[in-house]
């Protein structure tokens, strides 16, 4: 019987082979044979019934793209405000938290890094509630004991005199929806105060993009550390916002063994000095951390390997964004930045994630509170609309990833269908309109309360104008981009040198996507108005020219470029003022007694 059955699966073999087709079934005996029952009958055995057709589909890595799981939002409430009870007590030196109320809220960032220190924290009870008290059944309850660590968190905020927060649960002390580390964000430097929340709550929609749980929070503090006060004293409202980690990895379906970076300063250069493998026995990590701070996998490998492709001019840039890269995730975080006007993405801001065994990196937003910022800039002394290159695309020309990718039209004609797709479905001004509305009933009364009525920003009357007139500014930005594609792209000028008894200057040449022809206009003076001009031409086709060396003190550059169709792009440099205004352009540099030359 063994044989016979071997002889059957042969003869069915060979006829594929010839090109035929054989249906080989094993009969209802098992065995080879015929049941029983056929048998019989003396009936030829048919087999098994055929199984139903079914249509099934395998993804393939190429067919992989990043999506959000929308169900973590079905709960989500915009118009609701959850209250949090906080104590603060000193702790221990071994977590660091053997420090005060009052000192843990003294110091910036910036302190700590000056000296070295670990930031200062405290130990804490979170307890969540309502307006009356804390409620049974949420986080914290009943608790007498400390339940998480509290620190500020932030970079130049935490100058500002109120204070983001960063909460900690402990292990074991339970999680607030599903979430051990709780981000408290005042978003001081924004008028509205609800502009982070926003753009997460608009993303939301997207399928293209990944967002992030949000909620608004009423924080209530109790000092119990020396000096305080030991009663809940108002802090006013602040907005939650998702700690993008290995818990956010895991809980909106991705993977949370890949690698994930959060982009402190980063322009996809290789930055061999501190971006190395953490086996190196020269890694540090701390200069490692200035560029990406790490939050994953401690495999940087694959990092470094995707920096050395995006850095070498010898492979076409399309190859390294198709093997690195999905168009679709850059293309939508781009365009999404762009109509938003959060030109603070450029270099920072957002987090980059890889599953484990892909090869592909993604960019997840982060920190969305300077969007649609620019009716209000002006009236805190900053540019506003006329960012000059701050705009559309030319934000982003100083990437080194971007800067090769968008030279590519294909890749610009992407994103410009991305654009378009966000602003006609997704951004609309009628959607727009209708949450900011929403947040305005909830956040205008705390801002116009105590605490944060004594550092509210804006008037009532200049919240209500910028708020009704938010969603012309996607318009806007949609303008400035069409703009942007039209003008030559911004470049750095360099540090003038002093050559052959002459003041030297040289830049990096522009570039225009239509190829046309460039020239640049140069001036030197003694002020940043540019009221005592030193030194002027016009009209120069290379980027360089000279003049004759000038005394001891302080002097500033500017370059702009012009392209044959008469657009004007000013370069990536500029002076910064008190005010947070920029002198677009501009570079500042001091001749010194010796006759040597520094940058402002």
């Amino acid at each position: 019987m063994k044989n016979n059955l071997q002889m059957f699966f042969l003869i069915g073999a060979l006829l594929l082979l010839l090109g035929g087709s054989a249906l080989v079934s094993v009969p209802a005996g098992g065995d080879g044979s015929p049941s029983s029952e056929d048998a019989a009958s003396g009936e030829e055995a048919s087999g098994p019934p055929a199984s139903e057709s079914v249509e099934k589909v395998t993804l393939s890595v190429e067919d992989y793209r990043l999506r959000d799981n929308k169900s973590v939002y079905e709960d989500d409430e915009e118009d609701s405000v959850v209250t949090m009870y906080l104590t603060v007590r000193e702790g221990n030196p071994a977590e660091h938290t053997d420090h005060t109320w009052t000192e843990v809220n003294t110091y910036s960032k910036y302190w700590y890094e000056e000296r070295d220190l670990e930031q200062y924290a405290v130990e804490g009870i979170l307890q969540v509630g309502d307006e009356n008290g804390p409620l049974p059944g949420e986080v914290g309850y009943g608790e007498n004991v400390p339940n998480a660590i509290v620190k500020i968190r932030g970079q130049t905020s935490t100058k500002r005199e109120q204070k983001n927060y960063k909460i900690e649960l402990k292990e074991g002390k339970g999680e607030w929806r599903d979430q051990r580390t709780i981000n408290l964000n005042k978003h001081g430097g924004e008028g509205l105060r609800f502009r982070n929340k926003l753009a997460y709550d608009l993303m939301k929609e997207i399928p293209q993009m990944m967002s992030a749980r949000t909620q608004f929070v009423h924080l209530y503090v109790k000092d119990e550390t020396k000096g305080g006060s030991g009663v809940f004293e108002d802090y006013g409202l602040y907005t939650q916002v998702e700690q993008i980690n290995g818990r956010y990895l895991k809980t909106h379906g991705l993977d949370n063994n890949g690698q994930l970076y959060k982009n402190e300063f980063f322009e996809f250069l290789r930055y061999e000095d501190a971006i190395k493998l953490a086996t190196d026995p020269t890694f540090d990590l701390d200069a490692f951390e200035t560029y990406l701070e790490v939050k994953g996998n401690t495999d940087h490998s694959k990092l470094i390997e995707m920096l050395e492709d995006v850095n070498d001019y010898s492979v076409p840039i399309e190859d390294t964004v198709e093997k690195w890269f999905d168009t679709e995730n850059l293309f939508y975080w781009m365009g999404f930045q762009i109509l938003m006007g959060n030109e603070d993405t450029n270099a920072r801001n957002y987090f980059l994630y890889s599953p484990l065994n892909l090869d592909k990196f993604y960019i997840i937003s982060w920190d969305n509170d300077a969007s649609l910022t620019a009716l209000e800039d002006p009236i805190h002394g900053m540019n506003g609309f006329a960012g000059s290159w701050e705009a559309g695309i030319s934000n982003y020309w100083g990437n080194i990833l971007f800067q090769r990718m968008y030279k590519v039209k294909e890749y610009r004609d992407g994103l410009t269908q991305a654009i378009e797709t966000l602003r006609s479905q997704y951004l609309t001004k009628e959607k727009v309109n209708r949450l900011v509305d929403t947040y305005c009933d909830v956040v205008k009364p705390y801002v116009y309360s105590m605490p944060d009525l004594l550092y509210a920003p804006l008037t009532p009357e200049q919240y209500e104008q910028i708020a009704d007139h938010l969603a012309d500014e996607i318009w806007e930005n949609y303008q400035a981009y069409l703009e942007s594609l039209e003008k030559p792209l911004p470049f750095y000028i360099g540090v003038p040198t002093v050559e052959n008894g002459k003041l030297r200057f040289v830049w990096d040449a522009s570039y225009d996507f239509d190829n046309e022809e460039i020239t640049y206009n140069v001036e030197v003076a003694s002020d940043y108005l540019f009221e005592n001009i030193l030194f002027s031409q016009q009209d120069l086709r290379v980027p360089e020219t000279e003049m004759d060396i000038l005394p001891e003190g302080q002097y500033f550059i500017r370059v702009r470029s012009t392209n044959e169709s008469g657009k004007t792009q000013d370069a990536f440099d500029y002076y910064a003022l008190d005010s947070g205004s920029k002198v677009y352009a501009t570079k500042c540099f001091y001749i010194l007694t010796d006759g040597t030359i520094a940058e402002g």
